[in-house]
């Protein structure tokens, strides 16, 4: 086998919801895959409140590999929370996150680990031949996926597989909430993460319903204007706000101006323009709340970042004379 140079140890965090069918044979299937890696690696399977056997079998595996660990939250938060959970209690290196209900192939974690070698900080996995439904899940995931890449401007062809690659050093600069955990690329490349895209396989789901429908691709559209937003305006809510302020402002302002010049000039305005001195008031009075919205998020997000001492920059690297070779001496 083809030694790599990968970091010191790897986390393979996997959120369970009623999956006990899944559970046996994608921990065999993981063990097999990881051994032959020969590095020190640990799997971490976050039991989201399941209410059939999956803690049980879990709670019986750790009793036989030193390797794992099962958090179980208290109900269920949802996928974000679960990923969010497993990756705070993780100590690899890179950290993979993955399903638990075997339509990842453990198989692939080589391949996302060679992108990571290479120097990339996140390995995002793609389902290049999708098994799923045309009308229920290809296209309404295409559309969503053009969306996202428009959105965010990471140029992936698959933003909703979980199963993906990440520099631990990476996740400390990603918060999740919500359902955001589909876009961590995304948010990353605010701090100019290094994002590759691989192929992998999806097959079939061996047990179970698929805990997602349609009507999550309406919630992707919500998310997709949050994430918009967070990318380009978050440091800069003024930008946004004022932007719509100032349009609001300045035709409210220009249609008020105009009845105003036709009032003193003898027309009688009340009667002959009512709806056009309703929607110049509207405007001027949207146009001031959307300033005062601004000035407000600008203060909250100086707040933010002053009061927890966050950098809204990251570090790659830093270089000095002594690491470059050049310990002393003069110029």
């Amino acid at each position: 086998m083809v030694n790599y140079k990968f970091p010191s140890m790897l986390s393979i965090v996997i959120p369970i919801h009623n999956e006990e069918h899944s559970i046996l044979p994608l921990y065999d299937r993981l063990a097999a895959v990881l051994e032959q890696l020969q590095r020190p690696y640990e799997i971490l399977f976050v039991d989201d409140a399941s209410n059939d056997r999956s803690f049980e079998l879990l709670a019986n595996l750790v009793e036989t590999d030193g390797h794992l660990k099962v958090i179980r939250l208290r109900r269920n938060f949802g996928q974000t929370a679960a990923l969010s959970a497993g990756f705070h209690e993780s100590k690899g290196d890179v950290i993979i996150a993955m399903d638990g209900d075997l339509q990842h192939a453990p198989e692939d974690i080589p391949a996302l680990l060679r992108k990571i070698d290479e120097g990339f900080d996140i390995a995002s996995g793609w389902r290049k031949h999708r098994v799923d439904n045309a009308i229920m899940r290809k296209i309404p995931s295409r559309i969503a996926n053009w969306l996202m890449a428009k959105a965010s401007g990471v140029n992936l062809k698959d933003f909703g597989t979980t199963f993906k690659a990440y520099k631990a050093e990476v996740l400390k600069d990603v918060n999740l909430y919500g359902e955001l955990h589909r876009f961590i690329p995304a948010l990353a490349s605010f701090y100019g993460a290094r994002v590759a895209e691989v192929p992998i396989r999806n097959t079939p789901r061996a047990a179970g319903d698929s805990h997602y429908g349609i009507g999550r691709t309406f919630r992707v559209l919500f998310d997709i204007i949050t994430i918009k937003f967070l990318l380009k305006y978050m440091t800069r809510p003024m930008h946004f706000f004022g932007t719509l302020g100032l349009a609001g402002t300045g035709f409210g302002g220009a249609i008020m101006l105009y009845l105003t010049v036709k009032k003193l000039l003898g027309y009688e305005i009340v009667m002959a323009h009512g709806p056009l001195m309703i929607a110049g008031c509207l405007l001027l009075l949207g146009g001031l709340m959307m300033f005062s919205t601004g000035l407000i998020g600008e203060m909250m997000m100086r707040t933010y970042f002053e009061s927890q001492d966050r950098r809204i920059y990251a570090v790659r690297e830093i270089l000095t004379r002594k690491q470059r070779g050049v310990a002393g001496g003069t110029r």
